[in-house]
């Protein structure tokens, strides 16, 4: 996983952008199961490797072209790196996106929707966008 220090060096010299980070970046050796979505820890949602399986399947998927972590305001105010949702680019509906993660059922999110869940300025790092392809994000409250 990322060190909290490494996160902070890639983000802009003011440490207002947040860099986006891969989905190896986040969760390969990362222990902290409540470093996303803690609010579903212990009530339904998978250990951090299932969901971490299930995002590397998707972003095997033809019809998406990178999958990030995008970053919670925390990670700025604190010293542990905390996920606030998942940036997917795709062409698939947000739909198809929640059926095949079973993102509602079982990974017990909000769901899938248009766009990031900050505004697309506060993020660095964040890879071309193909052409038709829009960036979409998976949520949890």
């Amino acid at each position: 996983m990322i060190s909290h220090d490494e996160v902070m060096q890639r983000s802009d010299a003011a440490g207002e952008k947040r860099p986006l980070l891969t989905l190896t970046e986040f969760f390969e050796g990362n222990t902290e199961e409540d470093s996303i979505a803690p609010n579903q820890w212990g009530y339904g949602r998978p250990p951090l490797a299932e969901i971490h399986r299930r995002l590397v399947e998707l972003e095997a998927c033809s019809d998406v072209a990178w999958v990030r972590v995008q970053l919670h305001d925390d990670t700025f105010d604190g010293d542990i790196v905390s996920a606030e949702s998942i940036a997917i680019c795709t062409t698939a509906t947000t739909d198809e996106i929640e059926h095949r993660l079973q993102a509602i059922n079982e990974l017990e999110s909000d769901g899938v929707m248009e766009g990031l869940s900050y505004d697309e300025e506060d993020f660095c790092d964040i890879p071309p966008i193909p052409p038709g392809y829009r960036l979409t994000s998976l949520v949890w409250d």
